[in-house]
């Protein structure tokens, strides 16, 4: 699959990957001045994931996302100012300024819900996994959740449950080497997250996550199955996060000389080294990042120009109202 990228596609995937970066960076900058409601939490260091993964999908394909969602819906096409302003709960967001960080929803863009409840979003993907296959358009389901998520009754029913309807869901793991504070290790005897697809005989890939062309690749052969009614698939994908759990975690649970490690594995700096390989310059390279900046600094400082929704409106969009037969 990687050789069907052509050198334009590849530019433009470092220019998503330098979007989610600089995006997070202004949450981390205005959380920190205490402009972000709640404690966001970002997905620094593992956005090769969501690009190479939503690079695959289409707007009709739905996406569910958890609590480190940002890059995910950056990444299926979700406006940047849409998004920000939601994350700073102005009305001009996707839900109205009522979702904040962790509960993203852009319908329209079928980003079709992201939750703060670890695993909580593994049983909705099914579903929506299970209305692609009844309505037969060739449409898949796509959930990102962490390895914590494995250690929940939610994860092995869903996996079983889609091997059992051979459900168009791709399961990817996103493991960052951490449950919230607690690393992989320490909490679990299984070290591979694909190991866990074995038992309910579904098939499974570890790849490198901080590598945008591995994961591109190892989730357009895993998509292509589901478009032929293969069945699901899980696709665990070895990344990290530079930050801390959420904004403001002091990461006392690892060693300055652990992330210094692991920031080596930028992956964008990991493109960066394909891209010069390729011939593409350095001053190129730094016109796309300056560019995406620029993008993302006008649509933040749109965003929190944007009002806040009145108070008034409180009780607006808590429940459908369906319009009523009448005969």
């Amino acid at each position: 699959m990687t050789t069907a990228l052509t050198l334009g596609d590849r530019k433009q995937m470092y220019r998503a990957l330098w979007r989610i970066r600089i995006f997070e960076a202004q949450v981390q900058r205005l959380a920190a001045a205490g402009e972000v409601p709640g404690f966001p939490h970002l997905s620094t260091g593992q956005e090769a994931v969501a690009v190479g993964v939503c690079a695959h999908l289409t707007r009709e394909d739905a996406l569910f996302t958890s609590h480190r969602g940002h890059g995910h819906v950056l990444a299926k096409g979700s406006s940047l100012q849409a998004t920000f302003a939601e994350i700073i709960g102005r009305e001009s967001g996707l839900c109205r300024g009522r979702g904040g960080s962790m509960h993203l929803v852009d319908a329209t863009r079928g980003v079709m819900g992201a939750t703060g409840v670890v695993a909580g979003n593994l049983a909705l993907a099914a579903g929506a996994a299970w209305a692609a296959q009844v309505k037969a358009d060739g449409s898949i389901s796509v959930v990102f959740f962490g390895d914590g998520a494995t250690g929940a009754g939610a994860f092995h029913e869903t996996l079983n449950l889609a091997a059992l309807w051979k459900l168009p869901l791709l399961f990817v793991c996103e493991n960052n080497g951490y449950a919230e504070f607690t690393s992989r290790e320490e909490h679990s005897n299984v070290t591979q997250v694909s190991a866990f697809a074995a038992p309910y005989h579904v098939p499974a890939s570890t790849v490198d996550g901080n590598d945008l062309l591995i994961v591109h690749a190892a989730a357009g052969e895993a998509i292509a199955r589901l478009r032929r009614g293969d069945g699901p698939y899980l696709l665990e994908c070895m990344t990290y996060r530079m930050a801390g759990h959420f904004v403001g975690d002091a990461q006392h649970y690892r060693s300055k000389e652990e992330v210094a490690a692991l920031k080596e594995k930028c992956p964008i700096e990991r493109l960066q080294r394909h891209l010069t390989g390729q011939g593409v310059t350095q001053a190129e390279l730094d016109a796309i990042a300056a560019e995406a900046r620029q993008e993302v600094l006008q649509a933040v400082e749109r965003a929190r120009a944007d009002p806040r929704p009145d108070p008034a409106t409180v009780r607006d969009y808590v429940y459908s109202a369906p319009a009523l037969a009448t005969s």
